[in-house]
């Protein structure tokens, strides 16, 4: 990840949550808290990998008075007959800085490694304004996000004969449904879409999951994730699934 593209947008970042700041936010605890899941489970792809292989992920949430940070890793890995078949890492992490209970702004950080997608990596910095716009007592809520970034996404040196960058600022929008049916399930939509501003790639995203308690704090957790980029490198494809059922535990 080039150390270049990151200074200019933190300093935006630092300097855009003083000018929202709101003496709302319940300041009577200040101590961090900490949750988590770790999921380990079978996945089947299709797209750049059609592969049987296993997947795991690492999830953080860190919780304190102004500041909520998640921190994600997932990797893929799948082989055949001695053959590497998929191969990917991934990595963010975002911190949201509370004006109060409901909005937020935002820094995020990804970084992405997948043999197989054309490129010899993906990084990415952004940050934006987001609004929790409705949060129910059981849990279930529902954000939406939006703002600016750059990216680098190195393409391999065997797709392009130079091994070009796409290179750029994009302009970010998520969001995030979470319904809880029950105190032991729930249902989760993750929308996404990176679009470009200076003609490179737009990519859109979106992951749905369902989450049910099996006993404490261990869950069967089914997920289904489509991911669509709109130019990639040659002998790739456009669009990406993959389908998981995985087993999570939560701490």
């Amino acid at each position: 990840m080039r150390s270049l593209i990151f200074p200019s947008i933190i300093a935006v970042s630092v300097a855009a949550p003083l000018a929202f700041a709101d003496t709302d936010v319940d300041l009577d605890s200040n101590k961090d808290q900490w949750s988590g899941s770790a999921e380990l489970g079978f996945v089947s792809t299709s797209g750049n990998s059609d592969t049987n292989n296993i997947n795991g992920r690492l999830g953080l949430t860190q919780e304190s008075i102004q500041w909520r940070t998640d921190y994600s890793l997932s990797s893929l890995y799948s082989s055949s007959d001695s053959d590497t078949t998929a191969e990917k890492y991934a990595g963010s992490l975002q911190s949201n800085y509370k004006f109060d209970t409901e909005q937020f702004w935002f820094v995020r950080g990804a970084y992405e490694k997948d043999r197989f997608s054309g490129y010899r990596s993906k990084s990415s910095v952004s940050t934006g304004y987001g609004n929790r716009f409705w949060q129910a007592k059981d849990g279930s809520y529902l954000e939406a996000s939006t703002g600016v970034g750059y990216r680098d996404f190195a393409i391999d040196k065997d797709a392009a004969a130079d091994g070009e960058s796409d290179r750029g600022t994009f302009v970010r929008i998520a969001g995030t449904f979470e319904k809880h049916f029950t105190a032991n399930s729930l249902f989760r939509q993750e929308l996404t879409s990176e679009i470009s501003t200076s003609g490179g790639n737009t990519v859109n995203e979106s992951v749905s999951a369902l989450q049910a308690n099996i006993v404490d704090n261990l869950a069967m957790k089914l997920a289904y994730r489509v991911k669509y980029t709109s130019d990639v490198p040659s002998d790739t494809d456009t669009t990406d699934t993959e389908t998981t059922a995985s087993v999570l535990y939560s701490f």
